[in-house]
């Protein structure tokens, strides 16, 4: 009885919310579909039509699957890079830090969040892509209410003490000082890993060699390469256990936002402790230490904290967003490569959902 209790229930649930259909079209950058989701409700999304695209000087017709990657892909930037130009494509939310998934022709998908979700076309600035799919979205499951409970409500298990304890500044090799520490990440390895990786960021390559051969790799299977190694830095007498990088395919050599993480001596209430140093490479300068060229940043350096704050909350694995001031903070300074930068000094604190 109990389980046909759960079925009228279910079925009741789920005839309150029916099956939507829309067009998605080339002209738009993305089609409102009026669904507000919740973390957990199970979708199907599928769509009929074709699209006009054109590569280089010829013209074909493509479903919501896309078109086959070509080399020319190599040397532009999608929202879905995995993707071809003319694929259906998602997102939860507005946001320009939200990270957009491939539909297709047809997709069973579980949302990570809540939000209202937008459908789109894979294409770059310079694509020109005609017409439009027929989609229709229909609910196999729904998830839970979402709490309402404000996030910077929650219970922090990192201290002022703690912050205290970590230094202020990386250095380079020489010891000369460099960009601030300006985040802190609760959660053991694999969950942060997952979570920036849920976020669109990469690790990128260790050295020379690993980028020379992921670069050739990415070359035959069609995909641009954004995992360009960055220079190694320290904190804690050693250098850093991960770059990631999250970068536009066609900019990553000039510009990208990119940052070094180190596992803290210590822990949060039995937790890993995860440092940060974040910052936006925005184009070339010249490196004051040694007349070369080097990446210049962002000064306000305050933006690719909030960037990497928003971007993780964004995949819906984030319990609780913060922030801390330590006794000495770094408000203005110098890059280790001699460019100046500015801060309101603060660490932000991410806390990742159990």
């Amino acid at each position: 009885m109990r389980w046909i209790a759960f079925l009228v229930c279910l079925a009741a649930a789920l005839a309150q919310t029916p099956a939507k259909e829309l067009d998605v079209s080339t002209k738009n950058s993305w089609e409102d579909t009026g669904l507000d989701l919740r973390p957990g409700d199970v979708l199907t999304i599928s769509a009929t039509g074709k699209l006009s695209v054109r590569s280089g000087k010829s013209t074909s017709s493509v479903t919501a699957a896309g078109a086959s990657r070509g080399f020319r892909d190599l040397l532009k930037s999608y929202p879905v890079n995995e993707a071809g130009q003319g694929a259906l494509i998602g997102r939860v939310g507005s946001s320009d830090t939200t990270t957009p998934f491939l539909v297709g022709a047809s997709k069973s998908w579980t949302s990570p969040r809540v939000g209202r979700l937008f459908l789109g076309i894979n294409k770059s600035d310079n694509d020109a892509p005609d017409g439009a799919f027929h989609v229709k979205i229909e609910f196999s499951s729904r998830g839970p209410e979402a709490s309402n409970s404000p996030k910077d409500s929650l219970p922090v298990k990192v201290t002022a003490e703690m912050i205290d304890r970590i230094p202020r500044r990386v250095v380079d090799a020489q010891g000369n000082a460099g960009d601030n520490t300006n985040f802190v990440v609760l959660g053991d390895e694999k969950k942060v890993l997952a979570a920036f990786a849920a976020a669109g960021w990469v690790q990128v390559d260790r050295d020379r060699d690993d980028a020379i051969l992921h670069g050739v790799l990415s070359v035959l299977n069609k995909q641009a390469y954004v995992e360009l190694p960055m220079s190694e830095l320290m904190l804690f007498g050693r250098v850093q256990d991960y770059g990631l990088a999250h970068a536009e395919p066609i900019a990553v050599v000039a510009q990208r936002h990119h940052l070094r993480l180190w596992k803290a001596p210590f822990k949060a209430d039995g937790l890993e402790l995860w440092v940060g140093a974040a910052t936006h490479d925005i184009g070339f300068d010249r490196d004051q230490r040694n007349n070369g060229v080097t990446h210049k940043i962002d000064p306000d350096v305050d933006l690719e904290r909030e960037f990497v704050g928003q971007s993780l909350d964004e995949t819906g694995l984030v319990a609780g967003l913060s922030y801390l001031s330590p006794k000495e903070p770094s408000k203005e300074a110098r890059t280790a490569t001699g460019a100046t930068f500015h801060s309101d000094g603060r660490m932000l604190v991410i806390q990742l959902a159990p």
